[in-house]
C-alpha cells in the first residue's frame, strides 16, 4: 500500500492522544496529501459530506497477538485483539471517523482537508479517505460488548492561568477535553506523580488527585 497523505496536529507524540476519534472534537488538524496524490479532482464531491473514515498507519505501536490489555479493563485484563481497537495489532492499520470541516487551499500544498475530532499524532501516515454514509455506516441499535461495562467518568480539569494564556482558544478547548478522559496509562494511579505531554509546543505537566486534574 502507497501512502497518500500525512496529518498535521499539535501533538507530536502520542501519549495524550484521544484514545478514540470524536472523544476531542476540538481537537483540529490539516491532511495533507502527498505530491503524488495532489490532485484537486481526486476530492470532487467530497465537500457534500460532514464525517470521513481515515485509514491509516500505527506508525509507533509493535504487533501483538492473539491478546491485548485494553485500556477501558483497567489495562490489567486480557481480550482477544479483534475484539479491541488497541494499536497494537497484527498490521498497524487504524480506522478513524473524523468531521471534515474544510477543503481550502494551502500553498504548494495543493488542497489540503481540514478536520476535526481525529486520535492521529503528527506525521501519521494515511493510506485512504472514504466518505462517511449515515444511511449504511450508523447502527444504533449496535451493542457495546465490554466496553459498555465501564461508563467513562470525566475529571475535573484546572489549567494554570499562564498556561491557559499562551494558548489559543481552540487550544485551549482540545487541551480541556483531553484532559478530562485522563490521558494516563490505565493502571496508574499515583496522587504524588507529575506527568508530562507534549501539546502545540509546550511541555504540559499534570497530577491527578481523586476526580480533578491540575495542569501546570
Amino acid at each position: 500500500m502507497e501512502i497518500i497523505a500525512r496529518i498535521h496536529n499539535d501533538f507530536p507524540t502520542k501519549f495524550g492522544l484521544p484514545r478514540q476519534s470524536g472523544l476531542a472534537p476540538s481537537l483540529r488538524a490539516k491532511i495533507v496529501f502527498e505530491p503524488a496524490y495532489r490532485v484537486a479532482e481526486a476530492l470532487r464531491g467530497l465537500d457534500g459530506f460532514s464525517h470521513i473514515w481515515l485509514i491509516w498507519q500505527f506508525s509507533e505501536a509493535a504487533p501483538a497477538f492473539p491478546t491485548v490489555r485494553p485500556p477501558r479493563l483497567g489495562g490489567n485484563v486480557r481480550m482477544g485483539v479483534f475484539a479491541t481497537r488497541s494499536p497494537f495489532r497484527p498490521n498497524p492499520i487504524g480506522l478513524s471517523c473524523v468531521r471534515l470541516e474544510a477543503i481550502v487551499e494551502d500553498g504548494p500544498n495543493g488542497r489540503v482537508l481540514l478536520v476535526s475530532g481525529a486520535d492521529l499524532m503528527d506525521g501519521t501516515p494515511i493510506y485512504d479517505i472514504k466518505p462517511y454514509l449515515p444511511g449504511v455506516d450508523a447502527h444504533p441499535e449496535a451493542t457495546d460488548g465490554f466496553v459498555g461495562t465501564r461508563p467513562q467518568e470525566l475529571l475535573d480539569v484546572e489549567i494554570a492561568p499562564e498556561l491557559a494564556a499562551s494558548l489559543t482558544d481552540n487550544q485551549l478547548a482540545t487541551l480541556r477535553e483531553i484532559l478530562a478522559q485522563d490521558p494516563r496509562p490505565a493502571y496508574h494511579d499515583d496522587p504524588g506523580r507529575i506527568y508530562g505531554l507534549s501539546y502545540a509546543g509546550h511541555d504540559i505537566h499534570f497530577t491527578v488527585v481523586e476526580k480533578s486534574i491540575n495542569a501546570f
